[in-house]
């Protein structure tokens, strides 16, 4: 039950230009409102938004406050996080969508699995979507996970974040990559 939405929103914060010229992205305006940004010059559909500015960092301090309670091993400590309905996507194609109880339910049954669970955090930022009148939190880092019987897992992991007006989370998208077995 951890770590979805990172991806998600690199996805939607980057726009690939294919030809030889250098990619237009947008830029935090330099007048007195700096939260105005230009609009992308996209060679693409943007699907969902381009429109993000940085917003207040309290989503981002939940948001490593859920990584905390997944690494503790005590989903319950953040139940006030979530929104009273949840909807995760999971980095392996699972799909999760339930009340905040059975949500945390199925997370913390996945996390008794594992003897212990570690995350370092590269990346944490709180961005607000003008367009659509939306707050996310984005985080990317590792998890290094132990099974009951010792073996040892590493991945990274990009994870994006919705929070609702009350400062709950209601939706995450993850995405995974494993991290490189050490060099021998």
């Amino acid at each position: 039950m951890k770590k979805i939405f990172i991806l998600a929103s690199v996805a939607v914060f980057t726009a690939c230009n294919s030809s030889n010229e250098p990619a237009k992205v947008d830029s935090m305006g330099t007048g007195k409102d700096s939260t105005t940004m230009r609009d992308i010059n996209s060679p693409y559909a943007i699907g969902y938004s381009s429109k993000f500015v940085m917003d207040d960092p309290k989503n981002a301090e939940t948001l490593l406050s859920l990584w905390k309670a997944w690494d503790n091993g005590n989903l319950s400590a953040a139940k006030d996080m979530f929104a009273d309905s949840m909807e995760m996507h999971l980095a392996g194609g699972a799909m999760m969508h339930g009340t905040r109880d059975s949500i945390i339910a199925q997370g913390q049954k996945f996390r008794n699995a594992l003897s212990s669970s570690v995350s370092s955090v590269d990346v944490v930022m709180a961005v607000k979507s003008t367009d659509k009148n939306e707050n996310w939190a984005l985080i990317w880092g590792k998890e290094v996970d132990t099974d009951k019987k010792g073996k040892v897992d590493s991945f990274y992991l990009q994870e994006a974040w919705r929070f609702n007006k009350d400062g709950k989370t209601n939706l995450m998208y993850q995405f995974r990559a494993e991290a490189a077995p050490p060099k021998k």
